[in-house]
């Protein structure tokens, strides 16, 4: 049977008045279907010998067809309204406290969502607390499809500006909502859930910063979280940073917009120095963090086999973790991982990114020209110089303050594994001139001892240097040191 079986068509051409708004959908058999569901939850003559009342885990085969149409249907406006006027929600509100089925959870939860697609119904079921509570208690639910209905309505929900801030505050006030998201990181290996609870993350600290402080100092006691027969269950001490990385590892390599959202909130932990310090003050001191995102841009993202346009592709994702990276360098250059030695590799990966930038700059130009009279093609160039520039600024401070890590040493090494050499070099001092000539002309003299020529033509190729590197020391008080 289909997940989501083909909405049924009404007989309103024959019962006048029986269609839902302007839809060919029957009232009628919406009426019975709903009818139906709360006959399932609360039998009218349960039968003395049967089960428990809700206790059914299993749906029958025609009651689930019939309600996953109106799933299917309830992406109509009309009937979405339909349904609310029918008290929908409030009978969805019984399946949640008395159904032992997963699959008719996750339709009613799935139905909601749809339903809170639609502005006025979503500030209606936003502000019913009582509904709002059962509904995040489904984020400590064990089944990963309810899960994920859960998240996504969560998702739409918190992407209305009018209602956004009523599930900031209901989440913020619910220490639970922590503990189940950080389980369902840190151990589900459904790829699906994960990028969209993801999503909900991301989301909850792009619109506040409070809430994202609060889950980076949280973990310091044990929670109730979910189990299988609802019995409580304690959960080990959650913190934010590895359950970010482990989904970050199960996404990586099926979903590359999952990738992107995981990257994204590191990045967002690092615009506040209590989401820095949690980084690098981590049990192994960062060292997971810093390994996984150096082999995501060393080894996988924007390749020297892959075309100069994938910068274009992978420009946000690139940027976020460029992001991180500069501000864990900038932190902890006294830890191992950040030795010079072991990141030679990673300074190759930032020039071609550059150049790769060049590239995307020139075509950008010409686009910019052809499309001179049409206005929305120019606004979507704009947008992407904007996304690219971005990348370009993250990705010049972290080459600046590398290369101003260089030893003699690092740079022979660099050199001989030919991430190093007049052609990247030049890509280099071109994006990093003048911002940081400092740097430039630092990783110059310790060039200069490890390639003499290179260094002579690299000050041939931009005169701005020759004058700074040939300058002789002033001694204080005494006027040019001769010696």
């Amino acid at each position: 049977m289909d997940r989501n079986p083909s909405p049924p068509c009404s007989d309103a051409e024959e019962e006048e008045g029986d269609a839902v708004g302007n839809t060919v959908y029957s009232k009628h058999w919406l009426f019975s279907v709903l009818t139906r569901l709360i006959e399932v939850i609360a039998p009218a003559e349960p039968d003395p010998g049967a089960s428990p009342e809700g206790a059914r885990t299993e749906l029958d085969e025609e009651m689930e067809n019939d309600i996953c149409k109106v799933w299917d249907m309830s992406m109509d406006e009309d009937v979405a309204l339909f349904l609310q006027e029918f008290n929908a929600p409030d009978i969805f509100m019984g399946v949640f406290a008395k159904s032992k089925c997963p699959r008719l959870t996750e339709i009613c939860v799935g139905i909601l969502g749809n339903m809170a697609c639609f502005q006025d119904i979503c500030m209606s079921i936003s502000k019913d607390e009582n509904l709002g509570q059962v509904l995040l208690q489904r984020l400590c639910d064990s089944d990963s499809p309810t899960l994920l209905e859960t998240s996504r309505l969560l998702l739409t929900c918190l992407s209305q500006p009018e209602v956004a801030n009523v599930w900031v505050e209901r989440i913020r006030e619910n220490p639970s909502v922590y503990d189940c998201v950080c389980f369902i990181m840190s151990s589900s290996t459904n790829v699906e859930l994960l990028v969209k609870v993801g999503e909900v993350v991301d989301k909850l600290f792009d619109l506040d910063e409070e809430l994202m402080l609060n889950w980076i100092k949280s973990g310091t006691c044990r929670s109730v979280g979910p189990s299988v027969d609802d019995s409580p269950e304690e959960l080990p001490d959650f913190k934010i940073v590895p359950c970010i990385l482990e989904a970050a590892k199960q996404v990586r390599s099926d979903n590359p917009e999952g990738l992107d959202v995981y990257m994204h909130i590191l990045q967002l932990l690092t615009t506040v120095d209590e989401g820095i310090q949690a980084i690098v003050q981590a049990p192994d001191g960062g060292k997971e963090t810093w390994s996984l995102l150096y082999e995501l841009v060393s080894q996988e993202l924007c390749q020297p086999d892959d075309p100069p346009i994938i910068v274009q592709e992978q420009k946000t994702v690139l940027a976020s973790i460029l992001s991180v990276l500069s501000a864990m360098f900038a932190s902890q250059t006294e830890q191992e991982y950040t030795r010079m030695r072991k990141n030679m590799p990673l300074i190759g990966s930032l020039i071609r990114i550059l150049q790769y930038m060049e590239g995307c700059g020139k075509r950008a130009v010409d686009n910019s020209k052809e499309s001179e009279q049409e206005e929305t093609g120019r606004t979507d160039v704009n947008e992407e110089d904007f996304h690219l520039k971005i990348l370009k600024d993250i990705c010049c401070e972290l080459l600046s303050n590398m290369l101003q890590e260089l030893t003699k040493e690092n740079t022979l090494e660099g050199l001989h594994q030919g991430h190093l050499n007049e052609q990247t070099c030049s890509c280099a001092f071109q994006n990093l001139l003048p911002l940081y000539s400092a740097s430039v002309e630092s990783f110059l003299e310790v060039l200069r001892e490890a390639d003499q020529t290179l260094a002579d033509n690299l000050e041939k190729r931009f005169p701005s240097l020759k004058v700074h590197t040939q300058e002789y020391p002033v001694s204080a008080g005494n006027g040019p040191d001769m010696s």
